[in-house]
């Protein structure tokens, strides 16, 4: 159907003169049942019979997909496509296929086309729509926080329909002899001056949804943020609510937080200990060879220990240092100190039967001579005898 765009109202002659066109398509299409009623009644007869095919392959679909499955599987996905299927589509589909084998008048035949092309448009739309959905559905259906995704669920429903029924919308009103060009480019215009208003509110709004389906967090998990460090109590729409160590409820927008390095506590498989113990630099090297075996031996008695490493590490001011380092299993902070505290009373139990001294900071004051040698201790601190004059 051709469309001449009218200059005052922006309509097409075609809306202009409707009644007009009624009229001819009715007289038009009485004149054919007359006198060509075989053509009409084989186009007529083709049509029901199309429909009634579609009709059948649609129920068989749905009868062979079931209705047990749920969207997670493709039997549930796909069936959801095809139940969505219209059948006022499926009747504008078999007329458009049926006049392709009679010869109706021409103003039958653009109100056929035009019939098609509407609900075509319709179709497409709850198709693109059930598409989108199920897409989000599946993904909601594997997560974690399912609150905080039903709440993201209805935006992304209503963002879904406004865009999609818009857009069959526009194309229904062109095939109508609309003309759409000033409609679109006012849309334009509107869309982008709503989304410059308001761009702070749709950055945390996509945001959030990074959040909820990306999922480098969810609500329950202990995340440390710059300087905060915390338990995530709620995901919103707009912001994220931490309730920090300290006790207070920290509230950080959904965009700002996405912007710095998010670290998730409460995906650690296992936290590693790093201790330094410092033994005394008058240790037999026999004894400190074995401080590693030892060390090995006391973290390995543990079961939700795992021993990695113990190595001499520095010559320090006052002792010989060792580094020890293992891994306590779980994500519990409590659990590694509990650890890290029995395995030190441990060492120290150990090293006490052993003989081994832990060093601390020591000072040793020397005696000089006049000459400014060095007198040993034992000389200079000795005690003169009973009756020895000095």
């Amino acid at each position: 159907m051709t469309t001449t765009p009218h200059s005052s109202t922006g309509l097409s002659g075609d809306l202009l003169h409707m009644p007009a066109q009624v009229e001819r398509l009715t007289s038009n299409t009485i004149a054919w049942l007359q006198t060509d009623s075989v053509a009409a009644l084989i186009g007529i007869g083709s049509a029901v019979v199309i429909a009634l095919v579609l009709l059948g392959i649609r129920f068989g679909i749905c009868r062979l997909l079931g209705t047990g499955h749920d969207v997670t599987t493709w039997q549930g996905f796909i069936g959801r496509m095809v139940r969505k299927t219209r059948t006022f589509f499926i009747g504008a589909l078999a007329a458009e296929i049926a006049v392709r084998t009679a010869a109706p008048p021409g103003a039958l035949l653009s109100f056929i086309k035009l019939v098609f092309t509407v609900s075509a448009a319709i179709q497409g739309a709850i198709w693109v729509r059930e598409f989108i959905l199920g897409l989000v559905d599946r993904r909601a259906a594997f997560a974690e926080d399912k609150a905080a995704l039903a709440s993201a669920g209805g935006i992304i429903r209503v963002l879904v329909n406004v865009v999609v029924w818009s857009l069959a919308f526009i194309l229904v009103l062109d095939n109508l002899g609309v003309n759409v060009t000033a409609l679109v480019a006012g849309l334009g215009v509107g869309g982008i001056a709503i989304g410059l208003a308001a761009q702070g509110i749709f950055a945390d709004l996509f945001a959030a949804l990074a959040i909820l389906f990306d999922r480098p967090f969810r609500v329950g998990d202990t995340i440390r943020w710059g300087s905060v460090t915390g338990k995530v109590e709620a995901i919103g729409l707009k912001t994220v609510r931490i309730r920090s160590q300290s006790g207070e409820q920290v509230v950080v927008g959904n965009t700002k937080l996405l912007g710095d390095q998010i670290s998730n506590l409460a995906r650690i498989e296992e936290r590693q200990v790093i201790m330094v113990i410092g033994v005394t630099y008058q240790t037999s090297s026999e004894l400190l060879e074995s401080i590693p075996s030892e060390i090995e031996t006391i973290v390995n008695a543990r079961p939700e220990c795992r021993f990695d490493r113990c190595h001499f590490v520095r010559f320090a001011d006052s002792s010989l240092d060792f580094e020890i380092a293992f891994f306590s299993a779980g994500q519990s902070f409590k659990t590694m100190m509990d650890a890290r505290h029995a395995i030190g009373l441990a060492i120290l139990r150990r090293f006490n039967e052993l003989g081994i001294d832990f060093a601390y900071p020591t000072q040793v004051a020397l005696t000089g001579r006049a000459d400014g040698r060095v007198i040993d201790p034992p000389v200079a601190f000795a005690i003169p005898p009973q009756g020895a004059t000095g």
